[in-house]
């Protein structure tokens, strides 16, 4: 009923990427799985990890064990290529030993930067091998041997490159704030001095050379701290991060290798759709121009932004479940989109019964294309929630705004405000029988007391 190409993968993404998503696409897709299976093969085969190879064989194991004989079983389609298992232990073995030797030998002779890029190229290494707690252990020991902040800077993305593989997005932030200080150092160190003897045009080439790369890594900074918020389910902060994401070529070398731009553009709508006003998304990402390259990729994140603007809840929801498959296969999302489509639901039911004093759940549930038992039971959910101040006509199927009786409230704020003035008289009354008592200990000459805070009234009104 939804319709998956493979070839959103092939196209999109590379090595350890595209094979994260093919495994995710056996797991989850039984009809694709065996071209998912054959297509992941042909990268994995070219890596040197054997952990991901095994990984990738089990996954379609599991997923043909609980397809009823539907599937062809693994030994049918491909059999255990342990020449190549032995082949590239081996050849990682050797690796590893030339590394550890240049690393054991530069530590003798004490020069840090062969030190640094010893531990730099370990790092690369385990990372390549699938070790990721070794990599990330020889990444963070390279911080030590570090001599200026454009080597802090490197460590800092090579670490945020392997969290974002991995999916670690707690740890996230904190290289993103280490890796912002070292940024600003760099730049700071980088920018060219007044020098008279240097060409105008040459110093403007420096400048121009200089800000190209601080948006490239500026960008893939804003990419993983948006990854972090959206990992970690807040939706609100992933949208505005994605949205500081400079152009389509700032991504540099993370684009298709960690995320491919038309990502950029699902995650910032649903997650924008889900938690922000329509203001916001008519000036933040519709009249955005550097956002609109990124719509472009996916072109129906145009058409389902303007739905909803529109107040075309009906084709807005159609689009999100024609487009359902896309978004629970990918890494990032799969765990998210359930909590995601459900504040989507109620943010527009909430927007389309705003301007109503009472409307039919009938006109409601022709409005969404859903029953009016399943519509009812949205809206009892977000009345309790206190999303919607209303009740429902159960017999009539009518939804009531509540009415506010305003003289009652006025008097209810008359009264509240007469008890605020009560309790500060009372205290101001106490602290002058304190002060005729000599009981209180006087603050320094031009000190404030910080008392005056306690008779101040509180605004009721607002």
């Amino acid at each position: 009923a939804h319709p998956f190409e493979l070839e959103v993968i092939s196209s999109g993404y590379s090595g350890r990427s595209a094979i994260e998503r093919y495994i995710q696409v056996i797991s989850q897709c039984p009809s694709l799985a065996v071209l998912a299976f054959q297509a992941a093969l042909q990268l994995v085969l070219q890596m040197s990890d054997t952990n991901l190879y095994r990984a990738l064989l089990s996954a379609y194991e599991q997923t043909a064990a609980t397809s009823n004989g539907e599937l062809p079983a693994l030994s049918d389609i491909h059999a255990l290529n342990q020449e190549w298992i032995d082949e590239t232990t081996q050849r990682n073995q050797a690796q590893r030993n030339k590394l550890e030797t240049e690393l054991k030998t530069y530590t003798s002779n004490m020069i840090k930067e062969s030190i640094r890029m010893a531990y730099r190229d370990l790092g690369d290494f385990h990372r390549n091998s699938g070790d990721q707690t070794a990599a990330l252990k020889h990444y963070t020991k390279s911080r030590e041997f570090c001599t200026t902040s454009q080597h802090v800077l490197e460590m800092c993305l090579s670490v945020l490159e392997l969290l974002i593989e991995h999916r670690n997005y707690a740890h996230m932030s904190t290289y993103v704030f280490k890796a912002d200080a070292a940024l600003d150092a760099t730049s700071s160190a980088r920018a060219p001095g007044p020098g008279p003897t240097a060409p105008a045009s040459a110093a403007a080439t420096g400048r121009d050379k200089a800000a190209a790369e601080r948006e490239r890594v500026q960008s893939k900074l804003d990419v993983s701290i948006a990854l972090s918020y959206l990992g970690q389910g807040n939706f609100e902060k992933a949208s505005q991060a994605f949205l500081k994401v400079g152009p389509v070529k700032s991504l540099g070398d993370w684009a298709g290798r960690l995320i491919a731009p038309g990502d950029i553009a699902i995650y910032t709508t649903l997650c924008a759709l889900s938690t922000f006003s329509r203001q916001q998304i008519r000036t933040q990402i519709l009249d955005n121009d550097n956002f609109g390259v990124y719509i472009e990729q996916e072109p129906y994140v145009r058409e389902l932004l303007e739905s909803y603007m529109g107040n075309r809840f009906k084709l807005m929801l159609e689009i999100l479940d024609r487009h359902s498959t896309r978004h629970t296969l990918d890494l990032h999302l799969s765990s998210h989109m359930a909590n995601l489509t459900n504040q989507i639901r109620s943010r527009a039911l909430v927007q389309y019964f705003q301007p109503f004093a009472s409307i039919k759940l009938e006109r409601m549930s022709t409005a969404f294309g859903w029953t009016i038992e399943e519509l009812e039971r949205q809206v009892v959910l977000l009345i309790q929630a206190g999303e919607i101040q209303a009740r429902v006509d159960r017999q009539n199927k009518i939804l009531k705004a509540k009415e506010t009786d305003q003289r009652s409230a006025l008097f209810a704020r008359a009264i509240k405000s007469g008890e605020f003035m009560q309790v500060a008289n009372r205290k101001l009354l106490l602290r002058m029988r304190l002060q005729q008592a000599d009981l209180i200990v006087k603050a320094p000459r031009g000190q404030l007391t910080g008392h005056a805070s306690e008779f101040m009234l509180p605004d009721i009104y607002g």
